[in-house]
């Protein structure tokens, strides 16, 4: 009787030694004598010891901060530039079997990418094309990953440094274009200005004694300061009508 309590009581013991808990975010890889036997989900699961060994595998979205990374543009611009790569297990057995570290492979996967397609485009584009390189870069990297198990959700270019020297050069370029804008907005306005004071000069010839009425009321708005000193230039219409009288005049004359 106390033989059989004590085979009960190792049995016992040995189950509870067994038994391995896998939380919902993970997945378990059994190996039974050194072979891959299957997938464990989520809850209790008993591992034979000795005969058989697990690892665990973390499925959520795991981030890796890609270091800077020093690349040269297509155009010759040496440039340092990191990232951020956004990936999830999407098959545990392959990500244990087919990579020794899938994390550390990830990471050198996508800073030997990220070179690479740097390399391949020029400045403007690399500032002004993030999104598009960033696909580019993703598509690359979870293409290579996929006989690993690891789907790669997304990459972010975080950050482009730039030498003083050429952060400069774009700053000179920006302002010119800056200036050059100022100066044709400029010359727009001045054109659109001399347009209207030709239109308000034929109104003003077209109508008799407008000029005079504009001359006055001129006057009017100046007078209000009584600082102001205010030269008067005759109107033409005046000089018209002196002119006039003085025809009527010199008339009389010849007829006397």
């Amino acid at each position: 009787m106390e033989i059989y309590m004590f085979l009960i009581t190792v049995f016992i013991i040995i189950l509870l030694m067994s038994i391995r808990q896998i939380d919902e975010y993970e997945r378990g890889i059994k190996f039974t004598k050194g072979k891959f036997t299957n997938i464990m989900q989520p809850g209790w699961r008993i591992v034979l010891p000795i005969f058989q060994s697990f690892k665990k595998v973390d499925i959520r979205t795991k981030v890796v901060d890609v270091p800077d990374q020093e690349a040269i543009t297509k155009d010759n611009v040496s440039v340092k530039i990191n990232a951020v790569v956004y990936y999830k297990i999407f098959d545990a057995s392959r990500a244990i079997i087919e990579v020794q570290d899938y994390f550390y492979a990830v990471s050198q996967l996508a800073q030997t990418t990220m070179r690479n397609i740097v390399g391949n485009v020029t400045l403007d584009q690399l500032l002004t094309d993030r999104e598009s390189i960033s696909a580019n870069i993703q598509l690359i990297v979870d293409k290579a990953t996929d006989e690993w198990g690891v789907k790669v959700e997304n990459v972010e270019l975080k950050d482009i440094s730039l030498p003083e020297e050429m952060k400069r050069v774009i700053a000179r370029v920006a302002e010119a274009e800056r200036e050059k804008k100022a100066v044709i907005k400029k010359s727009e306005g001045e054109a659109e200005a001399a347009k209207n004071l030709a239109e308000a000069a034929a109104l003003l010839h077209q109508s008799p004694g407008a000029l005079h009425l504009r001359t006055l009321e001129t006057i009017n708005d100046v007078s209000s300061d009584q600082s102001n000193t205010i030269f008067f230039a005759m109107p033409i219409e005046v000089l018209d009508a002196f002119k006039g009288i003085g025809q009527l005049a010199n008339n009389k004359k010849d007829s006397n």
